[in-house]
């Protein structure tokens, strides 16, 4: 890999991707490929802390990985891998946990939130998911990691082992992660409620075809005060005005704002523009896919590659640590 810069980002393997994904994360990843080195890793690893997806984790992980490459990430550009395929991420794991209190992974917010979820699956997995994460980060010298609002106080935990690490051992060995705000602003789901995402059943898949994208965005929430065709609708809190701005050309966005309005467009109509303009932006996606599904095993090949490229990057780290830490 070149000087350009180490971006580092990991996903949990959740299958197919949806549009709250593309949006958030996904189209991010593409457009960071041209400006620096990027290391983009499936967590399969974090996927364990919740026990009921064990039997789905090989084929999430598979379908994941054909929607980051139909979207765009290229091999050849960036490493695409998949956690658990390079163990030295486990042992960096184990020497970070030598350098972080219990007390502070019990406090975390996060860590509290996952409690209350799964209060029968409290696991050490879901403790040490923090310092895992650290060395996802660590391992391969990530200069930058781009994040969300909500992830902010996981990257600056990883800076504070980092800190400790350096401080403890003397040596300069692991980088502190400098966080690269995304700054998109939450992809809503169809409820027009919550954020889209599996667990709520709210959310449209990129593999759809054009005909199922039409069918769920017909069941889409939209004005909830406006009732009949006649009504002026309001487009500030409406979820199909919302994604018209990601798809719809400018010029459209705010003629469907002035429609709406005056109640010249009515709700229906505007779900009909929208998903048609959803299968247009995502059309050279699904040709792609389409082609990359009928070789499923290249797309393992791809990841067994990846992980080849990583695992020299990592060995490297792994070798400075445990000198820093005497254990050579």
């Amino acid at each position: 890999m070149s000087n350009k810069g180490r971006v580092f980002s990991g996903a949990r393997p959740t299958g197919r991707q949806h549009l709250g994904n593309y949006l958030g994360a996904i189209k991010n990843y593409v457009e960071l490929q041209t400006k620096y080195d990027c290391i983009y890793c499936i967590v399969d690893l974090h996927a364990m802390t919740t026990l009921e997806e064990l039997e789905y984790i090989k084929t999430n992980t598979a379908e994941m990985a054909l929607d980051w490459l139909a979207a765009g990430l290229e091999p050849e550009k960036s490493i695409l891998f998949t956690q658990s395929h390079v163990p030295e991420v486990t042992e960096l794991h184990t020497i970070l946990s030598m350098f972080t209190p219990l007390g502070k992974l019990t406090d975390l917010p996060t860590f509290k939130d996952k409690v209350r979820l799964q209060p029968q699956n409290v696991n050490y997995g879901l403790v040490g998911y923090p310092v895992l994460m650290t060395a996802d980060i660590t391992l391969y010298k990530a200069e930058i990691v781009p994040v969300g609002v909500d992830q902010q106080s996981h990257i600056e935990f990883a800076r504070e082992i980092v800190r400790t690490f350096n401080y403890r051992t003397k040596k300069q060995v692991l980088i502190e992660p400098q966080m690269k705000n995304t700054d998109f602003p939450k992809v809503i789901g169809t409820d027009g409620k919550k954020k889209m995402g599996k667990s709520e059943n709210n959310h449209i898949e990129l593999a759809l075809s054009d005909e199922e994208t039409t069918e769920v965005v017909k069941t889409m929430v939209t004005d909830p005060q406006r009732i009949r065709l006649k009504d002026p609708g309001n487009p500030e809190v409406c979820n199909v005005y919302t994604l018209h701005q990601y798809f719809s050309e400018s010029e459209q966005v705010q003629e469907i704002n002035h429609d709406c309005r005056k109640a010249k467009i009515g709700c229906v109509d505007c779900k009909l523009i929208l998903s048609q303009k959803i299968n247009e932006n995502l059309g050279s996606f699904r040709e792609k896919r389409n082609q990359l599904s009928k070789n499923p095993q290249h797309i393992w090949e791809i990841l067994d590659d990846g992980a080849k490229r990583a695992r020299k990057i990592a060995a490297n780290t792994i070798a400075e640590v445990k000198s820093a830490a005497g254990l050579t």
